[in-house]
């Protein structure tokens, strides 16, 4: 099981972390934490000798009820990122987390190799046209509605087989376009409530059948700290109880904000299947 990365093969026979960059003033956890180029670079080094595959950066809070950003500014706060981090560190695989394919373009044209939708194409029809063209690897995630709206539509009669059949669809379309590497993402904290949550992640084993790597993203989501009482600066261990958890039933990547802890899941997880 391989993507192609700007020419390099990613084998996730062995699963990977995706370390997260926000450069959002208003993402839940870390947003505005990393205020100027020093303390970005600081970041992505330390991810990366944490052991990071990917970092993936994001320009637009995809919390729930996150305000609109324009693709403006979007572009504004992003592509200087990805020019940081290639300059310093130019063999890194930047993911671009971003529903808007003229935002996916740029970012593909200023080095990023990955793009990371939330909408999986539904909020920009022109996406998988994009993602053909510049033929990187494109991870799908579950989501209904938009970031502002999402919470408010969590009504489901079978919420697994639901993600499944839209999964099936999504996939089919992209491969229509001839896109070859795919990854797909449950969306938690995505459209649904804490208890369906917990529902996905107790059945992620049957996403296999999608034949595809599988992502998951816990990290610090209120799926964790509303379900311990507890608060984002505190869902450290949460989330990784959770990692371990996923890894056991096929997560092939990880997306985290504390990449050390999650490299530990992986180190653990390959000692009990001797890889």
């Amino acid at each position: 099981m391989t993507i192609n990365c700007k020419g390099q093969l990613i084998d996730l026979t062995t699963p990977k972390v995706m370390g997260i960059l926000n450069v959002t003033p208003n993402s839940f956890f870390d947003g505005g934490k990393f205020k100027n180029r020093s303390e970005m670079l600081s970041q992505v080094s330390k991810m990366l000798h944490d052991g990071a595959t990917f970092i993936d950066v994001g320009a637009y809070s995809s919390k729930p009820s996150a305000e609109y950003v324009s693709e403006e500014e979007e572009l504004q706060r992003i592509i200087p990122i990805i020019n940081l981090i290639l300059e310093y560190y130019p063999e890194t695989l930047v993911s671009v987390d971003t529903f808007r394919n003229e935002v996916a373009r740029i970012c593909i044209e200023n080095g990023a190799a990955m793009i990371n939708d939330i909408s999986a194409g539904n909020l920009d029809d022109k996406m998988l046209e994009t993602i053909a063209k510049y033929n990187v690897p494109y991870i799908m995630m579950h989501m209904r509605g938009t970031p502002e709206t999402m919470q408010s539509m969590t009504t489901y009669d079978n919420i697994v087989k639901e993600i499944l059949f839209y999964f099936s669809e999504k996939v089919a379309k992209a491969r229509s376009y001839g896109i070859n590497d795919l990854i797909v993402d449950p969306g938690f904290g995505f459209a649904k409530t804490l208890e369906q949550n917990y529902e996905v992640l107790q059945k992620l084993e049957l996403f296999e059948i999608l034949e595809l790597p599988l992502l998951v993203g816990f990290s610090r989501k209120s799926m964790i700290y509303k379900a311990l009482n507890s608060s984002a600066e505190e869902a450290l261990n949460g989330t990784t109880v959770l990692n371990s958890i996923a890894l056991t039933k096929g997560a092939k990547i990880l997306r985290v904000h504390d990449v050390k802890e999650a490299m530990e899941c992986v180190t653990l997880f390959n000692k009990i299947n001797n890889q």
